[in-house]
């Protein structure tokens, strides 16, 4: 039985892998690897200081790994109580680390418009529209659409 679980296991990392292969660098080390597919699970299911957790010890092991610091930016955005400060570092090293992380750039924008400043915003939606090479690409789509939101919320 316990080796049926831990093959159950690791077809399940394996295939959480490989569906965001991506934007996974291929020479990560297992162990971060298997916290980073851990933490796509935690981010799935909401659970956001797990997500952080595990996204934390992945950057220990891969300090230069601009999607895990994406993650991590986006984890402690999307709690509860937002942590905006520690997103915004972390959305600044993946972007530090790989300018054109598209992802990092969506989620960043979205921040600041968390943060009132959507003029950062649009910056890093003109930023997506050069990287995309157009104005279809999900991460620009999603953002312009955060943006149009944004310009139609009541002040206050």
């Amino acid at each position: 039985m316990k080796n049926f679980l831990m093959n159950v296991l690791l077809v399940a990392l394996c295939a959480a892998s490989m569906a965001h292969a991506e934007d996974t660098p291929s020479n990560m080390g297992p162990a971060a690897l298997e916290s980073l597919a851990a933490a796509r699970a935690a981010i799935a299911a909401k659970d956001w200081p797990k997500a952080i957790a595990e996204l934390n010890a992945v950057v220990k092991s891969e300090p230069r790994n601009a999607d895990a610091h994406n993650l991590l930016g986006f984890s402690h955005r999307k709690q509860a109580r937002p942590d905006l400060a520690k997103a915004f570092e972390h959305y600044r090293l993946a972007l530090q680390i790989d300018p054109q992380n598209k992802g990092a750039h969506e989620y960043i924008g979205e921040a600041y418009l968390m943060n009132d400043q959507p003029a950062e915003a649009r910056r890093h939606l003109a930023e997506l529209a050069r990287l995309c090479g157009n104005q279809t690409c999900e991460e620009y789509r999603d953002l312009e659409q955060a943006i149009g939101a944004y310009k139609g919320k009541p002040p206050g």
